[in-house]
């Protein structure tokens, strides 16, 4: 089981809901950046999260090797099924 898991924020989070689009493992979800509302979230940037939501902000080298590990660990299909299993406001 995965704590967390770099996502790449794909669409920039409704103001009212504070859901984005991610990549997540390759699968695109809803999750929720509340936690992130004091950070300047953009398009393109990496973000770790867990169980849908946002937990922090983290640079394309640490999310690079954040999955190289999971790859490396065999646990990259389990981090891609996990991210099957959320999606806030329905699938995306």
């Amino acid at each position: 089981m995965c704590l967390a898991i770099p996502a790449r924020i794909h669409q920039t989070a409704d103001a009212e809901t504070r859901l984005a689009v991610a990549d997540v493992m390759g699968v695109r979800r809803k999750i929720n950046v509340d936690l992130l509302r004091h950070e300047s979230i953009a398009v393109g940037d990496w973000v770790l999260v867990h169980v849908g939501f946002a937990m922090s902000k983290i640079s394309a080298e640490q999310a690079e090797e954040q999955i190289r590990t999971l790859q490396a660990l065999g646990e990259d299909d389990s981090a891609r099924g996990e991210a099957e299993g959320y999606a806030f406001g329905g699938v995306v």
